[in-house]
């Protein structure tokens, strides 16, 4: 039997079952497979992306060069390209902001490093393309600031509120409204205000993800939130030790209780590989969190050792180092990748389905 001509119309019905990584839809409803270009027995295709999914595109090119294979076995070169695809966030919730995905990063209990994981997802999410930004919630004690190296104050301009930019982020935190060592005592309604106002009257623009650094413990901002947007979903941050454990499992209670999905769990100072002779010494215990991730059914987004490194770029301000330093930024760059891997799996179980524009 001859081989099957390549002609554009059984190309595209190779494609028909890939998916955008960022809907769950079908590429080829969704127009964006950009150009089908066939040449003897050679096949260039070109797939549009949003930067949404910058961290998942290796794999996506990787489908569809296996399926035109599969088709096509006696083909020549297959060659898929990804090229951006502009696709605008929509407004999203009754506040008007505009997101594609909104993370909550929270804990049980301070002092386990939820800041810093929640700054270096941010980072890990912008490095990839997308449109970031990053808001600290946690009123009480804003660590975002310092852990940015930023001191600005925002401004107003047309009634709204600019978010300070650094390193191509875009960022809010009661850090920079509020005297370095003054103490904000305030109680719940002030709270849901302030958050409120974070969401609703700041200029955030068009935003591919929206971090939201959560203050620690079960309290009432979590609820806030729920009511005043669809959250995308919760990352938990927590220690391997038991006492941890403990209190990161009431976080989850509560994250499913005001009916936030949980989107994974993350086991910060995992471990300290001592420099000078290379031994591992489990100081809060070992693989705590992803046992109770297992045991909870939750996604375990990675681990993070306890390194010199990190804690000296943190007080430094350059939480952005954290990328450029080959042990470190393995550790987060995992993380973010398996975080928008697991938002986009739940995407292609359940596709949202189109917005329509009725006049």
């Amino acid at each position: 039997m001859a081989d099957e001509p390549i002609r554009r119309e059984v190309v595209e019905s190779a494609l028909a079952g890939v998916a955008d990584p960022e809907t769950g839809r079908n590429l080829g409803q969704m127009e964006q497979i950009h150009d089908i270009s066939i040449q003897g027995s050679g096949i260039d295709v070109a797939l549009g992306l949003t930067t949404w999914s910058s961290l998942l595109w290796e794999e996506t090119r990787a489908e569809p060069e296996r399926l035109l294979r599969d088709r096509f076995p006696s083909a020549g070169e297959i060659r898929v390209r990804i090229v951006e695809h502009d696709r605008p966030p929509e407004r999203i919730g009754e506040i008007g902001l505009t997101a594609k995905s909104v993370i909550a990063v929270g804990s049980g209990k301070g002092g386990v490093g939820k800041s810093t994981i929640a700054a270096s997802i941010a980072y890990g999410l912008k490095n990839g393309g997308a449109s970031v930004g990053l808001m600290d919630a946690d009123v009480y004690g804003p660590s975002i600031p310092h852990l940015l190296g930023v001191n600005d104050r925002p401004y107003l301009e047309n009634n709204r509120l600019q978010p300070v930019k650094k390193d191509g982020l875009r960022v809010m935190s009661m850090g920079f409204l509020v005297p370095p060592g003054e103490a904000v005592v305030w109680r719940g309604p002030m709270l849901h205000g302030a958050i409120t106002q974070f969401l609703r009257d700041t200029a955030w623009g068009a935003l591919y993800f929206l971090v939201i650094d959560m203050p620690p413990g079960t309290g009432d901002i979590a609820l806030t939130l729920s009511q005043l947007l669809p959250l995308t979903g919760a990352v938990v941050v927590c220690t391997p030790q038991d006492v941890a454990l403990l209190d990161a499992v009431k976080a989850i209670a509560m994250f499913r209780k005001v009916n936030i999905p949980l989107l994974g769990m993350v086991e910060n100072m995992s471990y300290f590989m001592c420099p000078n002779c290379d031994h591992r010494y489990d100081i809060f215990g070992s693989g705590g969190a992803q046992r109770r991730a297992a045991e909870l059914d939750i996604p375990f987004l990675g681990e993070v050792p306890t390194e010199i490194g990190i804690r000296e770029r943190g007080d430094a301000g350059n939480t952005a180092g954290n990328f450029n330093d080959e042990s470190a930024g393995k550790y987060f760059r995992d993380i973010c990748y398996r975080l928008v891997k697991q938002i986009s799996t739940s995407h292609k179980a359940a596709p949202p389905l189109p917005t329509l524009n009725v006049l």
